[in-house]
């Protein structure tokens, strides 16, 4: 009891000293995202845009959690071959999201650069898949990674990878029997994203 009692003295000291060098900063962000979908045949990655709003919680010099609330447009570019012929036509697939993300930042030495990860899910918000075929499923789950730099006035230039967790149309790899498909990752389709951007947060009094 008395160990517990000094650990959570130690922590409330802690925070208590930290809590003078805590900043929080609002901003805003957007960019460039060039995504694509895993073995969904023969697909090109598409170009499009995110833009969004943040928040910056700066606790120290080496460390900020940044929630962050964003329009992503994604999807990818693909062949559709007429059925029993060899023509094609380029189709650009969509799958829009907002996703509500937060990422861990740690500065370097304190200093701009930075390397950064986190989680986000996703909420689709309309997609153009055929409405013969399969539709996507309402949400995503996702991991970002990436680096960047931020200079003394709060713009921020970053670039990262987004990796979907979630099958874009529920496929879970199990059949009736209960029994795992040996190709159940030559079936999943997820969404990857890498995403070049800037971002630039205010200073609040």
């Amino acid at each position: 009891m008395k160990k517990l009692i000094l650990i959570a003295v130690v922590f409330l000291v802690g925070i208590l000293n930290t809590q003078a060098q805590v900043t929080v900063s609002p901003g805003i962000r957007g960019g460039l995202n060039i995504s694509n979908l895993t073995n969904f045949g023969s697909s090109d990655a598409k170009t499009d845009f995110y833009v969004g709003g943040l928040v910056a919680i700066r606790f120290n010099k080496y460390f900020t959690l940044q929630p962050e609330l964003t329009y992503t447009r994604q999807g990818a570019e693909a062949r559709e071959y007429a059925l029993g012929s060899f023509r094609s036509r380029k189709v650009t697939y969509e799958l829009n999201y907002v996703s509500l993300g937060a990422v861990a930042k740690f500065h370097f030495a304190g200093g701009g650069f930075h390397i950064l990860g986190g989680p986000s899910v996703d909420f689709k918000t309309s997609d153009n898949f055929p409405s013969y075929d399969y539709n996507p499923v309402g949400v995503d789950v996702a991991f970002v990674a990436g680096l960047g730099y931020t200079l003394p006035n709060g713009l921020t230039f970053e670039a990262r990878f987004k990796q979907g967790l979630i099958d874009i149309y529920g496929y879970d790899g199990i059949d009736n029997n209960n029994n795992y498909y040996d190709d159940y990752y030559d079936n999943i389709i997820l969404n990857n994203v890498f995403q070049i951007g800037i971002s630039y947060t205010f200073k609040v009094k």
